[in-house]
Protein backbone atom coordinates (compact mmCIF):
# COMPACT_ATOMS: atom_id res chain seq x y z
CA UNK A 1 0.00 0.00 0.00
CA UNK A 2 1.52 3.47 -1.24
CA UNK A 3 0.25 6.29 1.12
CA UNK A 4 0.66 10.20 1.03
CA UNK A 5 -0.25 13.38 2.18
CA UNK A 6 -1.88 16.17 -0.46
CA UNK A 7 -2.24 19.52 0.40
CA UNK A 8 -5.44 21.71 -1.54
CA UNK A 9 -7.67 24.32 -1.49
CA UNK A 10 -10.66 22.04 -1.56
CA UNK A 11 -11.63 18.34 -1.82
CA UNK A 12 -12.04 18.34 -5.77
CA UNK A 13 -8.59 19.60 -6.01
CA UNK A 14 -7.07 17.18 -3.68
CA UNK A 15 -8.89 14.73 -5.39
CA UNK A 16 -7.21 15.87 -8.91
CA UNK A 17 -3.94 15.30 -7.38
CA UNK A 18 -4.72 12.32 -5.87
CA UNK A 19 -5.93 10.80 -8.84
CA UNK A 20 -3.07 11.77 -11.19
CA UNK A 21 -0.35 10.46 -8.53
CA UNK A 22 -2.17 7.29 -7.05
CA UNK A 23 -4.63 6.67 -10.04
CA UNK A 24 -8.28 6.36 -9.40
CA UNK A 25 -8.30 3.06 -7.02
CA UNK A 26 -6.48 5.38 -4.73
CA UNK A 27 -9.03 5.78 -1.69
CA UNK A 28 -8.80 8.32 1.11
CA UNK A 29 -8.09 7.38 4.54
CA UNK A 30 -8.39 10.50 6.70
CA UNK A 31 -8.86 14.31 5.83
CA UNK A 32 -9.07 17.59 7.97
CA UNK A 33 -9.02 21.52 7.45
CA UNK A 34 -5.49 22.93 7.85
CA UNK A 35 -4.61 26.79 7.77
CA UNK A 36 -1.44 27.66 6.15
CA UNK A 37 0.55 30.62 5.32
CA UNK A 38 0.05 34.06 6.63
CA UNK A 39 1.88 37.03 8.54
CA UNK A 40 1.65 36.82 12.22
CA UNK A 41 -0.54 34.90 12.56
CA UNK A 42 -2.78 36.66 10.14
CA UNK A 43 -4.54 36.48 6.80
CA UNK A 44 -3.88 32.33 7.14
CA UNK A 45 -5.24 30.48 4.23
CA UNK A 46 -8.02 27.64 4.67
CA UNK A 47 -6.94 24.28 2.71
CA UNK A 48 -7.59 20.96 2.89
CA UNK A 49 -5.25 18.36 4.31
CA UNK A 50 -5.86 14.73 2.69
CA UNK A 51 -4.04 11.17 3.48
CA UNK A 52 -4.93 9.18 0.61
CA UNK A 53 -3.83 5.49 0.11
CA UNK A 54 -3.22 2.81 -3.22
CA UNK A 55 -4.33 -0.09 -2.27
CA UNK A 56 -4.58 -3.24 -4.82
CA UNK A 57 -7.17 -6.73 -4.10
CA UNK A 58 -3.82 -8.31 -4.95
CA UNK A 59 -1.71 -7.31 -2.17
CA UNK A 60 -0.74 -9.84 0.62
CA UNK A 61 -1.91 -9.92 4.19
CA UNK A 62 1.80 -9.79 5.00
CA UNK A 63 2.08 -6.27 3.40
CA UNK A 64 -1.20 -5.40 4.85
CA UNK A 65 0.16 -5.44 8.29
CA UNK A 66 2.99 -3.14 8.01
CA UNK A 67 0.44 -0.49 8.07
CA UNK A 68 -0.85 0.95 10.96
CA UNK A 69 -4.69 1.41 10.11
CA UNK A 70 -5.81 4.58 12.10
CA UNK A 71 -9.32 5.32 13.30
CA UNK A 72 -10.79 6.53 9.60
CA UNK A 73 -12.52 9.77 11.07
CA UNK A 74 -13.41 11.64 7.68
CA UNK A 75 -14.36 15.22 9.17
CA UNK A 76 -15.28 16.31 5.86
CA UNK A 77 -17.26 15.92 2.79
CA UNK A 78 -16.28 12.26 2.60
CA UNK A 79 -17.53 10.73 5.31
CA UNK A 80 -20.97 9.20 5.65
CA UNK A 81 -23.46 8.35 8.44
CA UNK A 82 -23.52 4.62 8.04
CA UNK A 83 -19.77 4.47 7.64
CA UNK A 84 -18.38 3.80 11.13
CA UNK A 85 -14.93 4.30 12.14
CA UNK A 86 -13.03 1.28 12.60
CA UNK A 87 -10.34 0.94 16.00
CA UNK A 88 -6.69 0.32 14.35
CA UNK A 89 -5.73 -3.19 13.57
CA UNK A 90 -4.82 -5.61 16.66
CA UNK A 91 -4.76 -8.62 16.12
CA UNK A 92 -5.24 -8.74 12.42
CA UNK A 93 -8.45 -10.94 12.34
CA UNK A 94 -10.43 -12.13 9.46
CA UNK A 95 -13.01 -9.92 10.09
CA UNK A 96 -11.18 -6.72 11.03
CA UNK A 97 -9.02 -7.32 7.60
CA UNK A 98 -12.64 -7.76 5.98
CA UNK A 99 -14.03 -4.64 7.19
CA UNK A 100 -10.95 -2.58 6.22
CA UNK A 101 -11.34 -4.05 2.97
CA UNK A 102 -14.96 -3.09 2.74
CA UNK A 103 -14.83 0.50 4.42
CA UNK A 104 -12.14 0.72 1.75
CA UNK A 105 -14.70 -0.53 -1.59
CA UNK A 106 -17.12 2.15 0.58
CA UNK A 107 -15.14 5.42 -0.17
CA UNK A 108 -14.01 4.15 -3.42
CA UNK A 109 -17.68 4.41 -4.34
CA UNK A 110 -17.78 8.44 -2.45
CA UNK A 111 -14.94 9.19 -4.19
CA UNK A 112 -15.96 8.13 -7.51
CA UNK A 113 -19.45 10.16 -6.55
CA UNK A 114 -17.69 13.26 -5.40
CA UNK A 115 -15.27 13.38 -8.20
CA UNK A 116 -18.42 13.27 -11.18
CA UNK A 117 -21.12 15.19 -9.09
CA UNK A 118 -18.92 18.02 -7.01
CA UNK A 119 -20.60 17.28 -3.45
CA UNK A 120 -22.07 14.30 -1.91
CA UNK A 121 -25.69 13.55 -2.88
CA UNK A 122 -28.27 14.09 -0.37
CA UNK A 123 -28.09 10.38 0.83
CA UNK A 124 -24.83 10.70 2.17
CA UNK A 125 -25.24 14.14 4.14
CA UNK A 126 -25.48 13.12 7.65
CA UNK A 127 -29.50 12.64 8.37
CA UNK A 128 -29.70 15.51 10.83
CA UNK A 129 -28.88 17.88 8.29
CA UNK A 130 -30.91 16.27 4.94
CA UNK A 131 -33.87 18.36 5.58
CA UNK A 132 -32.43 21.74 5.33
CA UNK A 133 -29.63 20.58 2.60
CA UNK A 134 -32.60 19.48 0.64
CA UNK A 135 -33.94 22.55 1.05
CA UNK A 136 -31.25 24.24 -0.39
CA UNK A 137 -31.02 22.07 -3.71
CA UNK A 138 -34.53 23.27 -3.85
CA UNK A 139 -34.05 26.40 -3.60
CA UNK A 140 -31.24 26.37 -6.57
CA UNK A 141 -27.76 26.87 -4.11
CA UNK A 142 -24.70 26.75 -6.21
CA UNK A 143 -22.24 23.72 -6.37
CA UNK A 144 -19.48 26.28 -5.04
CA UNK A 145 -21.70 27.07 -1.76
CA UNK A 146 -22.73 23.51 -1.79
CA UNK A 147 -19.10 21.90 -2.17
CA UNK A 148 -18.21 24.16 1.05
CA UNK A 149 -20.83 23.44 3.34
CA UNK A 150 -20.91 20.00 2.88
CA UNK A 151 -17.28 20.27 4.06
CA UNK A 152 -18.37 22.17 7.37
CA UNK A 153 -21.33 19.99 7.73
CA UNK A 154 -18.53 16.87 8.13
CA UNK A 155 -16.70 19.03 10.42
CA UNK A 156 -19.65 19.67 12.39
CA UNK A 157 -20.97 16.68 12.94
CA UNK A 158 -17.80 14.48 13.66
CA UNK A 159 -17.00 17.39 16.25
CA UNK A 160 -20.42 16.63 17.73
CA UNK A 161 -19.39 12.80 18.27
CA UNK A 162 -22.21 12.11 15.82
CA UNK A 163 -24.82 13.30 18.47
CA UNK A 164 -25.99 16.44 16.24
CA UNK A 165 -30.05 16.80 16.30
CA UNK A 166 -32.11 18.46 13.67
CA UNK A 167 -32.60 21.45 15.54
CA UNK A 168 -28.57 21.99 16.07
CA UNK A 169 -27.80 21.23 12.40
CA UNK A 170 -30.47 23.87 11.27
CA UNK A 171 -28.78 26.39 13.50
CA UNK A 172 -25.63 25.40 11.94
CA UNK A 173 -25.89 25.47 8.19
CA UNK A 174 -28.11 28.74 9.19
CA UNK A 175 -24.71 30.20 11.01
CA UNK A 176 -22.13 28.95 8.34
CA UNK A 177 -24.71 30.52 5.06
CA UNK A 178 -24.69 33.94 7.34
CA UNK A 179 -20.18 33.82 7.71
CA UNK A 180 -20.14 33.01 4.25
CA UNK A 181 -21.70 36.33 2.64
CA UNK A 182 -21.05 38.03 6.46
CA UNK A 183 -18.17 40.27 5.28
CA UNK A 184 -20.49 42.15 2.35
CA UNK A 185 -22.38 45.08 3.72
CA UNK A 186 -26.32 44.28 2.43
CA UNK A 187 -28.95 46.77 2.89
CA UNK A 188 -26.79 50.14 2.32
CA UNK A 189 -29.09 52.84 1.42
CA UNK A 190 -27.62 55.26 -1.24
CA UNK A 191 -24.89 57.20 0.04
CA UNK A 192 -23.50 59.43 -3.02
CA UNK A 193 -25.53 61.91 -5.23
CA UNK A 194 -25.97 60.20 -7.75
CA UNK A 195 -27.79 57.08 -8.40
CA UNK A 196 -28.04 54.68 -11.26
CA UNK A 197 -29.70 51.73 -12.28
CA UNK A 198 -28.63 48.86 -15.12
CA UNK A 199 -29.87 46.27 -15.79
CA UNK A 200 -31.79 44.23 -18.90
CA UNK A 201 -35.15 44.99 -20.24
CA UNK A 202 -38.20 43.78 -18.40
CA UNK A 203 -36.65 43.49 -14.84
CA UNK A 204 -38.73 46.79 -13.16
CA UNK A 205 -35.48 49.10 -13.49
CA UNK A 206 -37.79 52.29 -13.61
CA UNK A 207 -40.44 51.11 -11.00
CA UNK A 208 -37.74 50.33 -8.70
CA UNK A 209 -35.96 54.01 -9.29
CA UNK A 210 -39.08 55.07 -8.26
CA UNK A 211 -39.46 52.89 -4.48
CA UNK A 212 -36.26 53.98 -4.00
CA UNK A 213 -36.64 57.76 -4.80
CA UNK A 214 -39.95 57.71 -2.88
CA UNK A 215 -37.82 56.55 -0.06
CA UNK A 216 -35.66 59.02 0.02
CA UNK A 217 -38.03 62.09 -0.82
CA UNK A 218 -40.89 61.30 1.55
CA UNK A 219 -39.28 59.30 4.57
CA UNK A 220 -35.61 60.92 4.56
CA UNK A 221 -37.48 64.33 3.49
CA UNK A 222 -34.20 64.58 0.69
CA UNK A 223 -34.69 66.96 -2.07
CA UNK A 224 -34.04 65.20 -5.23
CA UNK A 225 -34.50 64.80 -9.06
CA UNK A 226 -34.89 62.36 -12.20
CA UNK A 227 -32.97 61.79 -14.65
CA UNK A 228 -33.54 59.25 -17.65
CA UNK A 229 -31.60 58.01 -20.59
CA UNK A 230 -34.16 55.57 -21.25
CA UNK A 231 -35.20 57.48 -24.81
CA UNK A 232 -35.81 54.01 -26.83
CA UNK A 233 -39.11 53.72 -24.98
CA UNK A 234 -41.64 56.53 -24.94
CA UNK A 235 -43.63 54.28 -21.99
CA UNK A 236 -40.28 54.33 -19.91
CA UNK A 237 -40.52 57.96 -20.43
CA UNK A 238 -43.74 59.01 -19.18
CA UNK A 239 -43.62 56.39 -16.27
CA UNK A 240 -41.01 58.24 -14.94
CA UNK A 241 -42.29 61.73 -15.73
CA UNK A 242 -45.29 60.30 -13.92
CA UNK A 243 -43.58 59.30 -10.85
CA UNK A 244 -41.66 62.49 -11.01
CA UNK A 245 -45.14 64.81 -11.16
CA UNK A 246 -46.71 62.64 -8.29
CA UNK A 247 -43.59 63.00 -6.08
CA UNK A 248 -43.41 66.93 -7.33
CA UNK A 249 -39.57 66.25 -8.71
CA UNK A 250 -37.62 67.84 -11.42
CA UNK A 251 -36.78 65.24 -14.63
CA UNK A 252 -34.71 65.42 -17.39
CA UNK A 253 -34.61 63.06 -20.77
CA UNK A 254 -30.70 63.07 -22.33
CA UNK A 255 -29.77 61.52 -25.33
CA UNK A 256 -25.96 61.70 -24.91
CA UNK A 257 -23.56 62.77 -22.79
CA UNK A 258 -23.44 66.29 -23.54
CA UNK A 259 -27.17 66.77 -22.20
CA UNK A 260 -26.26 63.78 -19.11
CA UNK A 261 -23.77 66.68 -18.19
CA UNK A 262 -25.70 69.67 -18.55
CA UNK A 263 -28.76 67.49 -16.51
CA UNK A 264 -26.12 66.96 -13.85
CA UNK A 265 -25.12 70.99 -13.91
CA UNK A 266 -28.62 71.80 -13.37
CA UNK A 267 -29.45 69.32 -10.30
CA UNK A 268 -26.28 70.49 -8.66
CA UNK A 269 -28.26 71.95 -5.55
CA UNK A 270 -30.05 68.68 -5.20
CA UNK A 271 -29.71 65.99 -2.37
CA UNK A 272 -29.72 63.15 -4.75
CA UNK A 273 -30.39 62.30 -8.91
CA UNK A 274 -32.05 59.05 -10.03
CA UNK A 275 -30.96 57.84 -13.19
CA UNK A 276 -33.18 55.42 -14.84
CA UNK A 277 -31.48 53.86 -18.27
CA UNK A 278 -32.82 51.76 -20.82
CA UNK A 279 -33.27 48.62 -21.10
CA UNK A 280 -32.25 46.19 -24.06
CA UNK A 281 -30.99 42.91 -25.37
CA UNK A 282 -28.20 42.40 -22.45
CA UNK A 283 -26.56 39.80 -24.53
CA UNK A 284 -26.07 43.09 -27.13
CA UNK A 285 -22.65 44.17 -25.93
CA UNK A 286 -23.38 46.97 -28.11
CA UNK A 287 -25.97 48.36 -25.48
CA UNK A 288 -23.25 48.41 -22.49
CA UNK A 289 -21.19 50.82 -25.01
CA UNK A 290 -23.67 53.04 -25.22
CA UNK A 291 -24.40 53.36 -21.83
CA UNK A 292 -20.90 54.50 -21.48
CA UNK A 293 -21.48 57.01 -23.80
CA UNK A 294 -24.68 58.67 -22.32
CA UNK A 295 -23.79 58.45 -18.68
CA UNK A 296 -20.57 59.73 -16.90
CA UNK A 297 -19.81 56.61 -14.15
CA UNK A 298 -16.97 58.38 -12.36
CA UNK A 299 -19.21 61.10 -11.53
CA UNK A 300 -19.98 60.94 -7.42
CA UNK A 301 -22.42 57.72 -8.34
CA UNK A 302 -23.86 54.48 -7.13
CA UNK A 303 -25.03 51.79 -9.64
CA UNK A 304 -26.99 49.13 -9.20
CA UNK A 305 -27.49 45.97 -11.18
CA UNK A 306 -31.00 44.75 -11.27
CA UNK A 307 -31.88 41.23 -11.55
CA UNK A 308 -35.28 39.72 -11.73
CA UNK A 309 -35.61 36.20 -9.30
CA UNK A 310 -37.63 34.74 -11.98
CA UNK A 311 -34.66 34.30 -14.79
CA UNK A 312 -32.63 31.23 -15.41
CA UNK A 313 -29.36 31.52 -13.37
CA UNK A 314 -27.31 31.03 -16.79
CA UNK A 315 -28.79 33.97 -17.82
CA UNK A 316 -28.46 36.08 -14.58
CA UNK A 317 -24.55 35.08 -15.13
CA UNK A 318 -24.31 35.88 -18.15
CA UNK A 319 -25.96 39.28 -17.38
CA UNK A 320 -23.38 40.23 -14.92
CA UNK A 321 -20.89 39.37 -17.39
CA UNK A 322 -22.08 41.82 -19.38
CA UNK A 323 -22.57 44.80 -17.47
CA UNK A 324 -19.48 43.52 -15.22
CA UNK A 325 -17.10 46.73 -17.08
CA UNK A 326 -19.68 49.35 -15.52
CA UNK A 327 -18.91 50.14 -11.91
CA UNK A 328 -21.29 47.90 -9.54
CA UNK A 329 -21.84 48.81 -6.58
CA UNK A 330 -25.37 46.65 -5.29
CA UNK A 331 -27.08 44.34 -6.74
CA UNK A 332 -31.07 44.71 -6.44
CA UNK A 333 -33.35 42.10 -6.96
CA UNK A 334 -37.28 42.05 -8.09
CA UNK A 335 -39.99 39.99 -8.31
CA UNK A 336 -39.53 37.92 -5.15
CA UNK A 337 -43.48 37.46 -5.29
CA UNK A 338 -43.42 35.65 -8.51
CA UNK A 339 -41.14 32.52 -7.81
CA UNK A 340 -40.27 30.43 -4.84
CA UNK A 341 -36.67 29.72 -5.32
CA UNK A 342 -34.37 32.32 -4.48
CA UNK A 343 -30.98 30.64 -4.81
CA UNK A 344 -29.76 33.31 -7.07
CA UNK A 345 -29.76 35.75 -3.90
CA UNK A 346 -27.17 34.20 -2.25
CA UNK A 347 -25.23 32.92 -4.78
CA UNK A 348 -24.49 35.73 -7.04
CA UNK A 349 -24.02 37.51 -4.07
CA UNK A 350 -21.25 35.13 -2.73
CA UNK A 351 -19.33 34.21 -6.25
CA UNK A 352 -19.22 38.34 -6.89
CA UNK A 353 -18.59 39.46 -3.65
CA UNK A 354 -21.36 42.17 -3.99
CA UNK A 355 -23.78 43.33 -1.65
CA UNK A 356 -27.61 42.86 -2.19
CA UNK A 357 -29.39 46.37 -1.46
CA UNK A 358 -32.97 46.09 -1.95
CA UNK A 359 -35.52 43.20 -3.01
CA UNK A 360 -39.07 44.12 -4.43
CA UNK A 361 -42.36 42.15 -3.88
CA UNK A 362 -44.47 44.11 -6.19
CA UNK A 363 -45.32 46.91 -8.69
CA UNK A 364 -47.03 49.22 -5.54
CA UNK A 365 -44.66 52.92 -5.30
CA UNK A 366 -43.59 53.05 -3.25
CA UNK A 367 -44.86 50.16 -0.94
CA UNK A 368 -43.46 46.20 -2.16
CA UNK A 369 -39.74 47.18 -1.47
CA UNK A 370 -37.74 45.53 1.25
CA UNK A 371 -34.13 46.48 2.60
CA UNK A 372 -31.73 43.38 2.22
CA UNK A 373 -30.02 42.25 4.93
CA UNK A 374 -28.36 38.94 5.82
CA UNK A 375 -31.00 37.61 8.23
CA UNK A 376 -33.42 38.39 4.73
CA UNK A 377 -31.32 36.65 2.54
CA UNK A 378 -31.20 33.81 4.64
CA UNK A 379 -34.47 33.66 5.48
CA UNK A 380 -35.89 33.69 2.19
CA UNK A 381 -33.87 30.54 1.13
CA UNK A 382 -34.44 28.04 4.19
CA UNK A 383 -37.79 29.82 5.82
CA UNK A 384 -38.06 31.81 9.26
CA UNK A 385 -34.35 31.77 11.17
CA UNK A 386 -33.75 33.28 15.27
CA UNK A 387 -31.24 35.93 13.95
CA UNK A 388 -33.96 38.80 14.03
Amino acid sequence: MKVKKYIAPNMPEAMKKIRKDLGKDAVILNSKIIYTGGFFGLFRKKNIEVIAALDNDTVQPSQKEKIDFPRMEMNTEMKRKDLQPTEPVQNKTGENKEMILKEIRDLKQLIKQVSSQGHLSIEHIPSPYREIYRKLLNQNISETILQQLTEDIYGHYYSKKEQADENTAYDFIVQSLMEYIKPLEFGEAPQKKYIAVIGPTGVGKTTTLAKIASIKAIEQKKKIAFITTDTYRIAAVEQLKTYAKILNVPIEVCYNINDFKQAVEKFTAFDHVFIDTAGRNFRNKKYIEDLKKTIDFHTDMETYLVFSLTAKEEDLETIYQQFSNLPIDNFIFTKLDETSRCGSLLNLSYKYHTPIAYITTGQDVPDDIIVATHDTIINQIVGETNND
